[in-house]
């Protein structure tokens, strides 16, 4: 169980998004993977511009135009380095859950073959290396980049500002079949989040159901950045028979500044714990200095500012959703269709997904092309025209305030 830090003790440390270990470790993976790849492989690989679009794209459906190199064009040698870079982006557990939900691709394509007519066409379809590892920016010293490991139901996002910032979100797995026997990726996750609200009283069930229906999917969708309300779709893609109305689309929706659901103020100790528990077990998927920096901002979370919410069905094998949120953070877990047989769950960050805001203010301050780099190989001494440039690293104010 979770426990709130001594209020007689120190103050808590800002969240800074600093992670010196986890960064040096992704930039030496990546040069190993970049400098082992074959030309062609390479230039597949890295996007130059951080500013392109598909960066943003983190949607971990299916799709025939994935941008990258995938795990089953490398050789033997390139997929140790692909996994080790995997690794330095997640926590022990989170590797796990990430080795997981690639190998149930296995148990999809037996099952698919007879249940869609794939046939040998479902070894195409289903591929537990079918996951494309993409890199934006310049790797280097003091450089901002990202790099990005995405395929069905794995979808990993990076980004590293001025080489030590970093940020991890949206982070998302998904599951099918929930139940997979030892392949069981987010079933604690599922166990936990019915436990919670099985614990409710009546009453307090009452206000944290939001709706008796389950949205198709994320209700935040797949935007690059959660905006100040959000509704989901209607439709699941490329799900056919799982819909909703637009009135049950206003039911779920999320609203930053005041979400729906139960107030953690409104729950007992033990209760509350178990709810900071879930959301500390999906953040803790990503690097230790991350994971600690995020538990603080957690414990340190007014209880009134934490929210539980679930939509439709209230036992396992039902169509269902939850979400947990604070001021900084969202978990969404949709397990609508199939029954609660395909579960959906991302965790993210409402002000830096994707980097945003420490990209902002990084810009703002320093340009988007590399200025540091350019300095060195010009003289940089004061004259009558311009006076000594002057610099170096900085937290960004809006962090230390936190």
């Amino acid at each position: 169980m979770t426990h709130l830090p001594d209020p007689t003790g120190p103050p808590l440390a800002p969240m800074t998004y600093e992670a010196p270990v986890a960064i040096k470790r992704m930039l030496f993976a990546t040069w190993a993977l970049l400098d082992s790849l074959r030309p062609d492989l390479k230039a597949a690989a890295i996007v130059p511009d951080m500013r392109a679009p598909d960066r943003l794209d983190w949607d971990f459906i299916p799709k025939p135009d994935r941008a990258g190199i995938p795990l089953h064009a490398l050789d033997r040698h390139q997929k140790v380095i692909a996994q080790s870079l995997l690794k330095a982006g997640l926590s022990m557990r989170g590797y796990s859950q990430a080795l997981t939900v690639m190998a149930t691709e296995n148990l999809l394509r037996e099952l698919e073959a007879v249940e869609r007519g794939f046939g040998v066409l479902a070894g195409n379809f289903r591929d537990p290396e079918g996951y494309w590892f993409s890199f934006w920016g310049r790797p280097g010293f003091e450089d901002t980049w990202g790099w990005r490991v995405i395929g069905h139901h794995l979808s990993l996002n990076y980004t590293i500002v001025a080489q030590r910032y970093l940020t991890v979100t949206p982070l998302a797995m998904g599951a099918q079949p929930v139940d997979a026997g030892v392949l069981d990726a987010l079933g604690e996750n599922e166990r936990r989040a019915l436990s919670i609200l099985h614990s409710l009283s009546p009453d307090a069930r009452d206000r944290a159901v939001v709706h008796d229906i389950a949205p198709a999917d994320f209700v935040t969708r797949q935007v690059p950045h959660v905006g100040a309300e959000e509704w989901p779709d209607w439709v699941d893609l490329g799900i056919v028979g799982y819909e909703t109305t637009d009135e049950d689309r206003e039911r779920l929706r999320f609203v930053k500044g005041d979400p729906s659901g139960i107030s953690g103020a409104d729950l007992t100790g033990e209760q509350l714990d178990a709810v900071r528990d879930l959301l500390l077990y999906y953040v803790e998927t990503g690097p230790d200095e991350l994971s600690r920096q995020y538990r603080e901002q957690v414990l340190a979370a007014a209880p009134r500012d934490i929210r539980f919410a679930w939509a439709g069905g209230r036992e396992a094998n039902t169509s269902h959703y939850y979400r947990i949120s604070t001021r900084d953070l969202l978990v969404e877990a949709d397990n609508a269709v199939a029954a609660g047989q395909h579960v959906h769950a991302v965790w993210r960050d409402l002000n830096n997904d994707l980097g945003r805001e420490l990209l902002l203010d990084h810009y703002a301050r320093h340009g988007p092309d590399g200025r540091h780099l350019r300095r060195r190989l010009v003289s940089n001494r004061p004259t009558e025209d311009a006076p000594l440039e002057t610099g170096g690293w900085y937290v960004p104010e809006v962090y230390v305030k936190r």
